[in-house]
């Protein structure tokens, strides 16, 4: 009996060789090549199931049941009814299935899945290999899942937040990069989130352990430059009266991050090529020849070809830095994790309230289109909570140009007598609305110091 078993990915997130070879072994003596298979894979580590073509589940591992089913008995189910809820396949259903690919191909495939576990919706990464049979036809799969700890589809404390197609799509690229030490380059508008994505990837390599070295590349002169990124000897220039280790040398055995590498003047691009080359950089004023040893990846907001193309970015450099490029959705393209993300922001920007929006508020957060993304959605929240007295954002707490033009009066007056600090912080509500929000402005029109209005407001 002839089998072949193929492993989907990388080794170190597909079924490892020497596992294959096994699995072989047992599928060419058993009887019963299905229960061999179902036997080995009960004893493996990761979470695995076992199918046939039909998309039924014939097996389910320790792994799969302690982690995906919740104490459901899911052998005999369909794949897409336990991971999705689906009456058909997940290709039916407007996504990606990695069995209709590997059916046609005969390939491994690998796709990034919004799956139902006992905790709710979670990213996880599946990986499925096809069994082919003395048939000569695929009879089995093996289906290997595992989840995507770098991300979450719920509002979390920290990490990357989201669950659009657009966001799952970035997400798959992110998991197919992070385990190599491919240069990656992140490409999207500011304030979409490029650093958090770049530490994600950092998360998920093998270099975890080691630093996460961020290079400010805006701004950056040519003394500064070299003197960041290489660091300098003692006496190497006036001032310089010990030396300093550079980034590139504090990032050894880790990840340098160069944020927006676009902004690197020209003359400076030649330099970060040559190290980029030659995996090799001297610190100002020193003789002796360094090896850098670091994962790059950088990132930009500007269209890097079109730069090329004038002549302000080196295209040599550019070849070096688009080995794998990653676009980052805008806001507007994601509009499904709006809501998400303003409940995640909520939560990071005031642990311990219970802070809410107001069904009018997200609606209006909805339809705007965020020139600044998710930095600017941030601001946005931050200034309604200053601006609501109690714990419901509404459309009022939001800037004119989203939520809608605020009453340029004072509140109407009432029967009700108020103390003065009450009286105040009303008063100081009002005037903030009439200047957006813009604290220092008023500030400076009250006379007071900017500190002394936040604890006013606060």
């Amino acid at each position: 009996m002839r089998a072949i078993v193929r492993s989907a990915g990388h080794d170190k997130y597909g079924i490892a060789i020497a596992n294959c070879l096994t699995i072989l072994s047992f599928w060419c003596k058993a009887v019963s090549p299905a229960n061999e298979l179902i036997s080995f894979l009960e004893t493996h580590p990761d979470a695995q199931i076992v199918m046939g073509a039909d998309y039924r589940i014939l097996a389910a591992n320790a792994a799969y049941r302690r982690i995906y089913s919740g104490g459901r008995d899911v052998v005999g189910q369909f794949c897409y009814a336990v991971s999705h809820g689906y009456d058909r396949p997940c290709d039916e259903c407007g996504e990606s299935c990695p069995m209709a690919a590997s059916r046609n191909n005969g390939e491994p495939a690998r796709v990034l899945h919004l799956h139902h576990t006992p905790r709710g919706e979670e990213h996880v990464d599946v990986e499925l290999s096809p069994i082919v049979g003395a048939s000569g036809s695929i009879e089995y799969f093996v289906e290997r899942m595992t989840t995507v700890r770098e991300a979450s589809s719920l509002p979390a404390e920290s990490g990357l937040v989201g669950k659009s197609p657009a966001f799952n799509h970035m997400l798959e690229l992110v998991r197919r990069v992070a385990p190599a030490q491919t240069t990656a380059l992140l490409l999207g508008e500011s304030g979409t989130g490029k650093e958090l994505v770049a530490h994600a990837i950092h998360q998920q390599s093998g270099r975890e352990h080691a630093p996460f070295v961020v290079v400010e590349c805006s701004g950056l002169t040519e003394t500064l430059f070299e003197n960041e990124l290489f660091g300098h000897e003692k006496g190497a220039f006036t001032g310089a009266s010990q030396k300093k280790v550079g980034l590139v040398e504090a990032a050894s055995g880790g990840t340098l991050f160069l944020d927006e590498v676009g902004d690197i003047p020209l003359s400076l691009q030649v330099k970060l090529l040559r190290l980029l080359e030659s995996g090799t950089f001297r610190r100002v004023g020193g003789v002796d020849t360094l090896r850098a040893d670091f994962r790059l990846v950088a990132a930009t907001h500007r269209d890097l070809k079109a730069m090329v193309e004038t002549g302000a970015f080196r295209r040599d450099l550019y070849y070096r830095l688009s080995v794998f490029p990653i676009e980052l959705p805008a806001l507007r393209e994601r509009r499904e994790d709006i809501d998400l993300l303003a409940d995640t922001l909520l939560t990071r920007l005031a642990p311990g309230r219970a802070y809410t929006l107001a069904a009018s508020t997200r609606s209006r957060l909805r339809a705007y289109d965020f020139p600044g993304n998710i930095r600017e959605l941030r601001n946005i929240l931050e200034r309604a909570m200053l601006m609501a007295d109690g714990d419901t954002l509404l459309p009022e707490h939001l800037p004119r140009d989203v939520g809608g033009r605020a009453s340029a009066d004072l509140p109407a007056a009432t029967d009700d007598v108020v103390s003065l600090e009450v009286a105040e912080r009303r008063y100081l509500l009002w005037a903030l609305n009439r200047l957006d929000g813009d604290r220092k402005a008023l500030a400076r029109q009250l006379g007071i110091s900017e500190r002394t209005l936040y604890r006013k407001l606060a």
